[in-house]
């Protein structure tokens, strides 16, 4: 059985990391991860703290966004300052702590299609610019990895999340140019498999319509991140064959903003109800499948994000526990 459970997809709202280490801890245990605050600003956003990951490549801010750059400045040491804080409270938050531990960044192709050449288009529009950059960040990822490995040496495992929202736009050739008036040339998929597989086995997060499930299926990846409410029914059968093909399932089940919760049966029931259309054996449901919000929660606030959180792990337990008498549940308190 994955022990896992629940986990979060890695934003939060406010400004004080060490207190948002200490909630991920504390509400999902079976894999807390490093906490976001975009909410800090430049250098704490998804492009820029990866950027800040980067090796012998640099961005800075312009007002285009995000630009390389010949050098670090002001920019690139705000968010490598971030970074180094928020470690900082993971290793304070979980200086005793043994287990997993989730890592997110910025996927390749959401940087590239996020990060502007010095003097041209962006990165996504170059395939040698889009080459190095995909070269600097697993060696980035690796180091930032290793780092965290020194800090928490209880850690057991590393589970890489890329966060790949871009993705589908990339695939499909709907980015738009710098400029805006144009559309940059969709990427071949084959592209994108090729550099996937460059990562140790990552989670691949999409909070986007037209998820690539077969795409990601043969791309090493470990598992697919993704929108409950955004699954479609002709999705359902990528989804199954990625599911056959052992991959997990990391199932966003509770909007990322304020909301009411409702019951753990009805949080639990996308999970139920999916399983129960694909046929798969009700035992494998656990194995497969870990509960999250929706997407990140930096829009939402203290008190929800904690909810938010603690709904995901409860409702991983009427899974755990019995996944037919879940199902019940669900459908009980939806009625």
């Amino acid at each position: 059985m994955l022990t896992w459970e629940a986990t979060g997809v890695g934003s939060h709202p406010g400004q004080d990391h060490l207190e948002a280490a200490r909630l991920v801890f504390g509400e999902v245990p079976g894999l807390p991860y490093l906490p976001e605050l975009p909410g800090r600003g430049v250098g704490a956003d998804l492009v820029g703290r990866t950027a800040a990951l980067l090796v012998d490549l640099y961005a800075e801010v312009q007002p285009s966004g995000w630009r390389l750059a010949d050098r670090p400045g002001r920019d690139h040491q705000r968010a490598a300052d971030h970074l180094r804080r928020d470690l900082d409270g993971l290793e304070e938050a979980g200086h005793a702590y043994t287990g997993p531990l989730k890592l997110q960044v910025c996927g390749p192709w959401t940087l590239a299609a996020g990060i502007e050449l010095r003097h041209g288009d962006k990165m996504l529009s170059d395939q040698g610019a889009v080459r190095d950059l995909i070269a600097s960040l697993e060696q980035g990822v690796r180091e930032h990895v290793d780092e965290v490995r020194r800090r928490l040496p209880g850690v057991t495992e590393i589970v890489l999340q890329l966060d790949e929202p871009g993705l589908p736009g990339v695939l499909a050739g709907t980015v738009p140019t710098a400029s805006g008036f144009g559309r940059l040339a969709a990427v071949e998929g084959w592209r994108v498999a090729e550099s996937l597989r460059l990562f140790a086995e990552p989670i691949v997060h999409c909070c986007a319509p037209s998820v690539p499930y077969d795409l990601l299926r043969t791309s090493g990846v470990r598992g697919v991140s993704v929108d409950a409410s955004l699954l479609r029914r002709r999705d359902e059968d990528a989804v199954g064959e990625a599911l056959e093909a052992g991959l997990l399932l990391f199932l966003g089940v509770v909007p990322g903003t304020d909301t009411r919760l409702p019951d753990v049966g009805v949080v639990a029931k996308p999970a139920l109800e999916l399983w129960r259309r694909l046929g798969f054996a009700p035992e494998r449901l656990t194995e497969q499948v870990v509960l999250t919000p929706a997407c990140g929660l930096a829009g939402a606030s203290p008190r929800y994000a904690r909810a938010a959180l603690a709904a995901c792990r409860k409702a991983a337990h009427v899974l755990r526990d019995d996944p037919a008498e879940g199902r019940v549940a669900g459908e009980r308190q939806a009625g």
